[in-house]
């Protein structure tokens, strides 16, 4: 039997990159995966025909995680429709660089509305609904531990995420659901394919691999923390850079 054979997971920004993986991955281990999206709907649509490919179950769920009543929408979905509720991969996020001097409140508005707001309501939510026994991960960033100029609104946004972390970790532990964070390195295809070549060679070179993370190298991590065996793994930010910062 696959390991997560019966379970019911949510993964939000699951229409590409990192989400995407994240859910063929759980869906290869026997989950169920409720792929959440906010405008690709053909992405999303390309993944479900992927997991069905391979034998696998998923449906796709609009919502836009920065707005409180597409969050609970997403939630009540998957409950009406699948019954339950063991894994949360809160995985949607965006970033937008620029110095502090430079910021504006729009980009802080759309970096916290997803990064922050919609991260804590999911995590209300899984709070709320989520079987005995499940399992959140809060897919955060490597930039919330090694800062460097340019992602002050960036960072901070996933450092909240450290800390709800922690703190629902400790909230949800009588109920046997384990809360971590896993920290990617640059990663492509995503988010870090905006970056110069030239930089994204020397972010390659700083890994003793000698190559930027895939998000294949994410979602395997993810699919162990959501696993049994990380039972008694709760609180904790895998760091996951392929040893770019040791």
């Amino acid at each position: 039997m696959k390991r997560l054979t019966n379970k019911v997971a949510i993964v939000t920004g699951a229409s590409r990159s990192i989400g995407r993986a994240i859910a063929e991955r759980l869906a290869e281990d026997g989950a169920t995966v409720a792929i959440n999206y906010r405008s690709g709907a053909d992405e999303a649509k390309e993944v479900i025909e992927s997991i069905k490919s391979q034998g696998g179950v998923a449906i796709a769920i609009q919502a836009d995680v920065s707005q409180v009543s597409d969050i609970r929408r997403l939630f009540q979905t998957v409950i009406d429709q699948l019954g339950q509720l063991d894994i949360l991969v809160n995985n949607a996020g965006i970033a937008r660089g620029g110095l502090v001097a430079e910021v504006t409140e729009e980009d802080y508005e759309a970096v916290f509305g997803i990064n922050v707001r919609g991260v804590l309501f999911c995590l209300q939510e899984a709070a709320r609904q989520m079987s005995d026994n499940g399992r959140i991960v809060n897919v955060s960033s490597s930039a919330s531990v090694f800062p460097s100029p340019g992602i002050a609104v960036y960072a901070a946004s996933k450092a909240a995420e450290k800390l709800f972390t922690e703190v629902l970790a400790k909230e949800l532990g009588g109920r046997g659901i384990t809360v971590n964070s896993v920290l990617p390195g640059p990663t492509s295809p995503g988010m870090f394919d905006s970056v110069s070549p030239e930089y994204k060679q020397a972010a390659a070179m700083s890994s003793p691999f000698g190559r930027l993370g895939q998000p294949e190298d994410i979602a395997d991590v993810v699919a162990f923390l959501v696993s049994e065996q990380a039972r008694w793994i709760t609180g904790q930010h895998i760091l996951a850079n392929g040893g770019a910062t040791i």
